[in-house]
């Protein structure tokens, strides 16, 4: 059954979202590798005001009293452009959710998955406050991050319609490996995240040897405590070198892991998937590897430029994207359950 008029309009904007919540996310990393995640130190406006020029003229009033942190009007912009941003995205997700109920006579009308966003929404303005008020906490700030990446997901997963059709035998392998693809792509997301928000991206300057060794001196008991007394400030880092050199390698060695099992998805995908939307899916995964390596590569080798570490957060919403729409095109909705409440 094709989709009608009413629910393709839904999935366009899904896809408005879907574009939305890739820029919030390539921002917000922006936003910390500009060392500007405390650049208000209050949540949700900033110094009191919704925007940094209504505080300028007490610049040397906010300085005097926060000596560590002096006011730095860049900073603020910084931090408020990807807050303004992220309102617009939420806005855009209530409309979503409003929509699926004024249209849920229509039996593919998804119906859960808009309302798990507004909740994911809700949470994710939890974690930002928190990432301020708790001083940039490595675990909320990945945990920021994650949630992000999952909002992407699920508006990516809500912008493609469903294919109608039967799952295939020899699709079936396939669709597990992508799971399973997708999982450990998580779980080296949550690396990365950790890398980039205890300062350990610079720990290794050298590739594919870290600090002239393939096992350098690492401490791996201090380097994955994932939470610590209430209190420190983590702008810049609190770990030691060995710590912070374990927290890059591990990061290191499972980009390694992840590209190895994607690159199994995408032959498996490539020799059994029955549709050219899956085979274009598996390609655009196996590109996404390619680019983010490449990124992570030179990212390295030139210094840890600010428009590379950028676009290495860019690359991994790529693979997010990528991944998603492979297993999309893996979960085909056959006509017989058409009339079931939707979850797509």
């Amino acid at each position: 059954m094709p989709q009608t008029r009413t629910l393709a309009w839904f999935r366009r904007a899904a896809l408005a979202a879907t574009l939305l919540c890739a820029i919030v996310v390539v921002v917000g990393a922006w936003v910390r590798l500009t060392n500007a995640g405390l650049g208000c130190p209050d949540w949700p406006g900033c110094y009191g005001q919704l925007h940094p020029s209504q505080v300028v003229d007490r610049a040397a009033e906010i300085s005097a009293a926060n000596p560590d942190r002096p006011f730095d009007y860049q900073k603020a912009i910084n931090e408020m452009v990807h807050r303004y941003i992220v309102g617009a995205l939420g806005i855009l997700v209530l409309g979503l959710a409003a929509f699926s109920v004024w249209n849920r006579r229509d039996p593919a009308q998804p119906r859960i998955l808009p309302w798990v966003l507004v909740v994911l929404l809700v949470f994710q303005a939890l974690l930002g406050m928190w990432t301020v008020t708790l001083l940039l906490k490595p675990l909320i700030v990945t945990m920021h991050l994650l949630g992000g990446l999952t909002t992407l997901a699920v508006l990516w997963w809500l912008a493609l319609p469903p294919d109608r059709r039967e799952l295939k035998a020899a699709e079936r392998p396939v669709r597990r490996l992508a799971i399973a693809g997708f999982l450990v792509l998580i779980a080296q997301i949550s690396l990365g995240g950790w890398t980039s928000t205890n300062y350990a991206a610079a720990a290794c300057p050298d590739f594919p040897t870290c600090q002239g060794s393939y096992w350098p001196d690492m401490d791996f008991r201090n380097g994955f405590v994932l939470w610590r007394g209430l209190g420190i400030d983590y702008e810049g880092g609190v770990l030691t070198a060995p710590a912070r050199v374990a927290i890059h390698y591990t990061h290191r060695l499972g980009a390694y892991l992840t590209a190895f099992v994607l690159g199994l998805v995408v032959f498996g995908t490539l020799r059994r998937a029955q549709t050219g939307a899956a085979r274009a899916a598996a390609v655009a995964v196996a590109l996404a590897v390619v680019i983010q390596i490449s990124i992570g590569m030179n990212l390295i080798w030139k210094g840890w430029p600010l428009s590379l570490g950028t676009a290495h957060n860019a690359g991994a919403v790529l693979l997010v994207l990528a991944t998603v729409a492979l297993l999309r095109y893996l979960s085909p909705r056959s006509e017989v359950g058409r009339y079931r409440p939707s979850l797509r």
